[in-house]
């Protein structure tokens, strides 16, 4: 978590400041999460078996789909934009690392609230922990948009040469089972077909309008395919 941290914020800043980076920076960004996640893939799911049981039982699970996704990621052409999701997640990760493992070896417990009972955790902590509580939601929603701006970043990019058409295609299939598993993704979609309808109604162009609507609903029917909402939960 920490090398995905670190890395991906020395490329994002580079990046917003029109900067020119490695991309080891990227990769290694990348290769954090393949860690983390396979870390907590093995702990979730054990070793792995060629049982189709085994595959299928993966393969909806919320880790698997992460960790699938930062090896495409990884191996493909640099998207910056992809880091920040990944980048949240890790964050609130070490955060919490931070103030379960390694507050109470360098901070003093506080004292009791009653007589002999158990000491509480030092005051920073309790902030630290207040403020993931307060703010994880947020976050979620942050990274439910941000993945939908990825999502139309592919899909321009392989239209216009900048990545390959295999990233919208893989990503459009990822986001489809995050519409199933993740209530945020299905907010933020949500808002955006609200938002993006009522443009469309507004620009009082018919031909656009029944574009629209036609797009709208094949997605609506591919969407719809069969699919099982796993409930494995996520490492975060």
């Amino acid at each position: 978590h920490f090398l995905l941290l670190v890395s991906a914020l020395r490329y994002l800043l580079a990046y917003a400041m029109f900067k020119t980076v490695s991309p080891w920076w990227y990769r290694a960004s990348f290769l954090g999460a393949l860690v983390s996640y396979a870390i907590v893939c093995y702990k979730s799911l054990g070793s792995p078996q060629p049982t189709g049981a085994y595959i299928k039982k993966a393969l909806m699970d919320e880790n698997v789909q992460y960790f699938l996704l930062a090896f495409f990621w990884w191996s493909a052409k640099p998207v910056p934009l992809a880091l920040i999701p990944f980048f949240i997640f890790s964050l609130f990760h070490a955060l919490t690392f931070t103030r379960t493992t390694l507050m109470p070896r360098f901070l003093p417990p506080g004292p009791p609230l009653t007589a002999g009972g158990s000491p509480q955790p030092h005051p920073l902590a309790k902030r630290l922990q207040l403020w993931v509580k307060a703010n994880y939601d947020k976050a979620m929603r942050v990274v439910a948009y941000a993945e939908l701006v990825i999502f139309v970043r592919v899909l321009l990019g392989a239209l216009f040469f900048r990545n390959s058409f295999m990233a919208p295609l893989a990503f459009m299939h990822f986001l489809r089972q995050r519409y199933y598993q993740s209530a945020f993704t299905r907010d933020a979609i949500a808002v955006t077909d609200a938002r993006m309808t009522d443009l469309v109604r507004r620009a009082g162009n018919p031909v656009v309008a029944e574009v629209w609507d036609k797009a709208r609903g094949l997605l609506a029917r591919w969407a719809a395919g069969p699919i099982q909402a796993a409930g494995a939960t996520r490492r975060d």
